[in-house]
């Protein structure tokens, strides 16, 4: 009898790695079905108690309360939107200020890897003949004007698939009743939990986010660096994914401050640097763990391991989105008695 059991269970963990393997194959090749509706999903847990407090305290009606709350998102988004194209603009409109310092790089770089130069002629002329950066250049135009439509489109699914998402929240408890007789109980802890957990990690993170790139606009702001607003937007976003996030933000930002000020200056970029560092280990190491608690309890390995799993399943999205997914799995894991195995590696540390 335990023999057959444990064959059982041998046959059933097969199965489970084919099924995750399929899985991974399903999200990859249906992402740009599935994206929309992950970030929909995201987005009502996220508006839905701010709706339910509206609804609650002035009794407006619900659906009045979900559209007005939606609006101001959109309209807060569209705002900040604007000030990052505007600021990006701006780069373009003052290339010309950096013109010396990217051929004087490029000439550098010439003399080392054998590069042709032709100094009666401009960086971008240069880069254009001798690298032979037209089809790149070319192919990321494209690749741009597509992104920008259907970032647009993917947009306007997300709110609207969102919209009607929080519209049926209020019946969503008598659905699962219906549905789950036998096992209500459980499925409503999972979904509790999942969206609790979810709610709780996107509005600390956001938070500290802003708090990164609210003190990295002010230190550029105050040293003189050119569009602080763009620097403060990458390290609000970078700060999304663990660990590399920042990496890449304080790099981006230091790389910046010593093309602008060396070799006039080489104390300004020192200072980028110095403080970049600190804001992020003080709010990444220090303040987020204290605020965000143990409630994630994942552990910091498997969060490395599964930013390029999710990172090749849906690219840059699936970095942001690597812990959020990570603990929904460690949810369903915990409340399913043949995965719990699965749950305790995931997490930090095993409770008793």
């Amino acid at each position: 009898m335990e023999e057959k059991t444990t064959n059982s269970k041998n046959i059933f963990y097969i199965l489970m790695f084919f099924v995750i393997i399929l899985a991974g194959f399903i999200l990859k090749s249906l992402s740009s079905v599935i994206l929309p509706v992950i970030f929909a999903v995201m987005l009502a847990f996220v508006l839905f108690p701010i709706i339910k407090k509206i609804n609650n305290k002035t009794k407006i009606p619900w659906i009045v309360s979900t559209l007005l709350v939606f609006f101001l998102f959109l309209v807060v988004f569209i705002g900040i939107s604007s000030l990052i194209i505007n600021s990006l603009t701006t780069i373009f409109d003052q290339y010309p200020k950096y013109e010396k310092k990217f051929m004087s790089i490029y000439t550098i770089l010439a003399e080392n890897f054998n590069l042709e130069i032709d100094s009666t002629k401009s960086f971008i002329d240069n880069v254009w003949k001798n690298l032979k950066v037209r089809e790149y250049i070319q192919k990321a135009a494209v690749s741009l004007s597509s992104g920008a439509v259907s970032f647009a489109k993917n947009l306007l699914t997300i709110v609207l698939l969102s919209v009607f998402l929080v519209l049926e929240m209020r019946v969503t408890k008598v659905k699962i009743q219906v549905a789950f007789k036998n096992d209500k109980e459980k499925v409503n802890k999972i979904t509790h939990q999942i969206a609790g957990d979810t709610v709780h990690y996107i509005s600390i993170k956001f938070f500290i986010s802003l708090a990164t790139g609210v003190l990295c606009y002010l230190a550029t702001k105050i040293i003189g660096m050119d569009f602080p607003l763009v620097w403060a937007f990458i390290s609000f976003l970078m700060n999304f994914i663990p660990i590399f996030g920042s990496i890449i933000a304080v790099g981006i930002t230091t790389l910046f401050s010593i093309l602008q000020f060396y070799p006039e200056s080489i104390a300004k970029p020192i200072f980028i640097l110095l403080f970049m560092i600190l804001i992020n280990f003080t709010l990444g190491n220090i303040i987020e763990p204290r605020i965000e608690g143990k409630n994630l309890n994942l552990s910091p390995f498997i969060i490395l391991v599964c930013l390029p799993l999710w990172g090749y399943i849906w690219g840059f999205i699936g970095m942001l989105l690597a812990v959020p997914m990570t603990v929904i799995i460690k949810i369903i894991c915990e409340n399913i008695d043949d995965l719990k195995g699965i749950a305790v590696i995931l997490g930090n540390k095993p409770e008793e």
